[in-house]
């Protein structure tokens, strides 16, 4: 499939169309249910270390540990998924995650473990995440052969995966009223083992191809094209981690209760859920490059226009208009990533963006911290949507000779 995303398609599919492709439903429910743990995770996870430790900073360093180790593996664990295939590589890998998360589960039980080995156990564990996410969209690749299809596919699996991450922290604070926080690190690892293990047994994955050569490892700036993603979804995630710390200092410096935070945060969900059905459901006749570029700066202006808010509630639109640009932007990422890759390297370009969005994220939150009380938080708001914009202008750099191959040649 070497269709350019740019080429506009003869009719824009329904999204009922994608999941009538043979197995689709059954193969995306399974990834769904494997990838509902990592919106359960990591609440589960912080919750149980504050618990065991009784300390905010452990927590804090602890959950630093597995965060880095979950995304700066990404790539490899992707190149071994090429390489191998999804079923040979995702259930040893679902397998051992599991064990670990309930390891990291009975020694969190109750407190006393020392804070040195649960920095190793969360360290180990992370370093063992199966990349569901960029595989699933590998599969979507396979399965159908209309790139309009294929946009629409994203689309429902960029809005389903934020819905994930709005459903993840319920589950666990629900489980929270009857068990105690290690309940949810060993439900985390019940979701992944299940969900993986029905996903690597549908018959969809018996036809994705594994070439000679694939996984020895793709760098960004090997492919053509791939850096333009890479950078929009690295800004992305660190605008929206700031986010995240600026509406609770906004919340906190106006005198409301900390009940409002979760129904402002709840905005930029809402609004990326609606921008990525609309966006799947537009037959595009602009290139996927310009569109990335534009949801990029659009993103950033809504930013920059929360900087402004007077209130609460001019603060949601707001942000629920910077989350209307966020699954449309990861979405035209992804198709890019999946168009610049060579086949045998698919899962590997979706994990580069994948992993950018969350290494931007970790960043985001590092720096937004320094910043809180030292800058005002309007200008924070500002700086944020610079980020998000700048990162769409940046993209469109010309990759320089030498440092790129087009789709077609060989990846080192």
């Amino acid at each position: 499939m070497s269709a350019s995303s740019s080429t506009p398609t003869s009719a824009c599919p329904s999204y009922a169309a994608v999941l009538h492709v043979p197995y689709a439903r059954r193969t995306f429910a399974a990834a769904l249910v494997g990838r509902l743990s990592y919106g359960t995770v990591s609440p589960a996870v912080l919750l149980a270390v504050v618990r065991a430790t009784g300390s905010y900073a452990a927590a804090g360093t602890i959950m630093a540990v597995f965060g880095t180790a979950t995304v700066l593996l990404l790539p490899l664990r992707a190149a071994l998924v090429d390489r191998h295939g999804p079923r040979r590589a995702l259930l040893p890998m679902a397998m051992l995650y599991g064990g670990l998360l309930c390891v990291l589960a009975a020694v969190t039980w109750s407190p006393g473990t020392p804070e040195a080995v649960l920095g190793i156990v969360a360290a180990l564990t992370g370093m063992c995440a199966p990349p569901l996410g960029p595989t699933m969209r590998s599969v979507w690749a396979e399965l159908v052969g209309d790139r309009g299809l294929l946009q629409r596919a994203y689309s429902l699996d960029g809005v389903a995966e934020e819905l994930l991450y709005v459903i993840g922290p319920l589950a666990v604070g629900a489980l929270l009223t009857i068990a105690p926080p290690a309940a949810g690190v060993l439900l985390s690892a019940a979701l992944v083992v299940t969900g993986t293990t029905a996903f690597v047994m549908s018959p969809a994955l018996s036809g994705v191809r594994v070439s000679a050569g694939a996984g020895r490892g793709l760098r960004p700036a090997r492919v053509r094209g791939l850096l333009g993603p890479v950078v929009v979804a690295g800004g992305m995630g660190l605008a929206l981690s700031a986010v995240y710390l600026l509406v609770m200092a906004f919340v906190e410096q106006r005198g409301y209760g900390d009940d409002v935070v979760p129904w402002v945060l709840a905005a930029v969900s809402a609004g990326s859920a609606v921008g990525g059905l609309l966006n799947g459901a537009v037959n595009w006749r602009t290139a996927a490059r310009v569109r990335l570029s534009g949801a990029a700066l659009g993103l950033g202006l809504a930013l920059a226009a929360a900087g402004f808010a007077s209130g609460v509630w001019s603060l949601t639109v707001a942000v629920g208009c910077a989350g209307f640009f966020v699954a449309p932007a990861l979405t035209t990422a992804y198709l890019l990533a999946d168009e610049v890759a060579l086949p045998e390297a698919r899962t590997q370009a979706g994990a580069w963006v994948n992993m950018a969005v969350n290494a931007g994220s970790s960043g985001g939150s590092m720096a937004t911290g320094l910043l809180v009380g030292r800058v005002p938080l309007g200008v924070c708001f500002v700086i944020a949507g610079v980020v998000a914009g700048g990162a769409g202008v940046v993209s469109w750099v010309p990759v320089r000779r030498g440092w790129s191959r087009p789709r077609g040649g060989a990846a080192n």
